[in-house]
């Protein structure tokens, strides 16, 4: 399966190699041709705004928006999970805007306060997953058609909408491969409609 990693800032390689390994083929996106017969984009983390910026500059929002109203899905992590957020607090940065949610940034303060924690993933069996918190986002507010999969600290901290997907830790910087894989399967699901998820509407 052919997967693509957006190029622009953050931990591109890490998401390469942690996609790799789950066994898809990975392709590095810089521009709109590069979205060409992807089944998926992870989007990293990294400076939110500065993605959101360059993906303007380059024309990569309307073209990832395009491919997903064609059935592509779409991982954000971290800066990649606010990007993917109809709603940011406090800013009008540029964003896809795909996800019924409202975000708020660095909501755990600076680089300092990161941390990692053992967080349970309500649809990846087995153990909880390690999950590295760097400056991360919480999720606020979740719409009616997202999904909650996983909270942390009362907070939610991963949810699906369809086949889009958000968490606000860093799976690609531990060795445990089952969000990337668990994404992988996201991928390979028939296309549905995005805001067809059972969900919960909440408002922290």
């Amino acid at each position: 399966m052919k997967v693509g990693v957006l190029d622009l800032q953050g931990d591109v390689i890490e998401h390469v190699r942690a996609l790799e390994a789950a066994g898809a083929e990975v392709v590095r996106v810089k521009r709109p041709r590069h979205l060409e017969g992807l089944r998926g984009l992870v989007i990293p983390g990294g400076e939110s705004t500065t993605i959101g910026k360059l993906m303007a500059e380059y024309e990569l929002i309307p073209a990832v928006r395009h491919a997903v109203s064609e059935g592509m899905a779409v991982f954000g992590t971290c800066a990649g999970a606010i990007l993917l957020a109809a709603d940011i607090a406090g800013s009008d940065q540029p964003r896809l805007g795909l996800m019924d949610m409202r975000v708020q940034r660095n909501a755990y303060g600076r680089q300092r306060e990161s941390f990692e924690a053992e967080v349970s993933v309500s649809e990846i069996p087995g153990p909880p997953v390690k999950a590295v918190f760097i400056r991360a986002p919480i999720i606020e507010r979740v719409g009616s058609p997202v999904k909650v999969l996983a909270e942390y600290g009362g907070q939610v901290v991963m949810a699906r909408q369809g086949r889009l997907l958000a968490g606000t830790f860093h799976p690609e910087l531990t060795d445990d491969r089952r969000v990337h894989q668990y994404f992988l399967r996201l991928c390979a699901e028939e296309p549905e409609d995005q805001g067809s998820g059972a969900g919960r509407d909440r408002l922290r």
